[in-house]
C-alpha cells in the first residue's frame, strides 16, 4: 500500500488531499523517519506515526491475500473490551 492510501484507509486523514499535505509538510513517520514521498511503498513488518497515532502493517496468513493493516486504535479498542469483559 502507498503512503497516502494508509493514511486515508486508516482514516487517519479525511481525504487522499489530506493525506498529501500531511506528508508534504513532514508531518508523517515511516519506522520512526519523517517520508515526504506520498507514494512511498509500505511493506509488513513498517510502522507509520502521523498525529498521536501509529500503524503497524502485518503481511496476511492467507496466501495471495492482502495484508492487514494494524493502528493503534485497534489495539486499544481491545484492550477496552477486554477490561469490560
Amino acid at each position: 500500500i502507498q503512503l497516502d492510501q494508509l493514511l486515508k484507509a486508516t482514516g487517519l486523514c479525511a481525504s487522499g488531499g489530506a493525506a498529501h499535505a500531511a506528508v508534504a509538510e513532514g508531518r508523517v513517520r515511516v519506522d520512526g523517519a519523517v517520508d515526504t514521498r506520498k507514494r512511498a511503498k509500505l511493506r509488513p513488518g513498517q510502522t507509520v506515526s502521523f498525529a498521536g497515532e501509529e500503524v503497524r502493517l502485518v503481511a496476511s496468513p492467507v496466501v495471495g491475500a492482502p495484508d492487514r493493516l494494524v493502528s493503534n486504535k485497534d489495539e486499544k479498542a481491545k484492550e477496552k473490551g477486554a477490561k469490560r469483559a
